[in-house]
């Protein structure tokens, strides 16, 4: 029952039952956000957890510092009620753990903030292009042009297949989106090239379909190239820091 359910244990519950029906990526988001709530409110009970404690929580959380010390965004905040939230959902209308109500309903939400207006200066698109082209491997240069040239997200970039790329009708199919949806990605005539050049790579082995493949792990199989380390040694060198992909 709820009385002796404490937060911890439904959210260890919802990690093991709901969150495997995700994308990798909300799993990984949902592991992060459990792991803050159980360490702020993971004692309660789930009926003794009430409005006011919540919002207690939400006041904490957002006069604390993330690892880095920078303060904890309105959004992270959001994000982590909005997974208490929906845990409550779950437990109501398909744990039968005897709540009656869902308490983060009664509670106002942070705002969600501003948002990111960090674009390219002039002059920054050149520099950010010539630095990434001369890296060791060729596969960040063409990443980063593809992202300018497209607009898509790097998860969906690394994770395309020599399937997805229609080189004759200069488009791309991207299958596995933010939204869980599918489209289609009209591409420039720079991105085509781009794409032209990464399908010939001599490097790629028939072990892989990967458009964008990094070295083979213990197991022997390549996963997507991860670019996040280069690509952070390029931005500070070019001192970018505060630009994101």
């Amino acid at each position: 029952g709820s009385e002796r359910t404490t937060l911890q244990t439904a959210l260890q519950r919802y990690l093991s039952d709901i969150t495997p029906t995700k994308k990798l990526s909300t799993q990984k988001a949902e592991h992060t956000k459990a792991k803050q709530l159980i360490k702020g409110l993971g004692k309660y009970s789930m009926a003794a957890l009430s409005a006011e404690v919540i919002a207690a929580y939400r006041d904490e959380r957002l006069t604390s510092l993330t690892n880095r010390g920078t303060p904890t965004s309105n959004n992270t905040v959001r994000l982590e009620l909005a997974l208490l939230s929906h845990l409550y959902t779950i437990a109501i209308q398909e744990w039968g753990l005897g709540l009656t109500f869902n308490p983060v309903l009664n509670i106002r939400k942070p705002s969600p903030g501003e948002g990111r207006t960090r674009r390219l200066e002039a002059g920054e698109e050149v520099r950010l292009l010539r630095a990434v082209n001369d890296h060791s491997n060729p596969m960040l240069g063409w990443i980063v042009v593809i992202a300018l040239e497209t607009g898509v997200r790097s998860s969906e970039i690394t994770s395309l297949k020599r399937s997805q790329v229609d080189i004759n009708r200069r488009v791309i199919r991207l299958t596995d989106t933010k939204n869980d949806g599918s489209r289609t990605v009209p591409l420039s005539r720079k991105a085509t090239e781009v794409f032209a050049a990464a399908l010939e790579n001599p490097l790629r082995t028939t072990e892989t379909d990967l458009i964008f493949f990094g070295e083979p792990g213990q197991d022997g199989r390549r996963r997507p190239y991860a670019f996040t380390r280069a690509w952070a040694l390029v931005k500070a060198k070019l001192g970018m820091k505060d630009l994101r992909f």
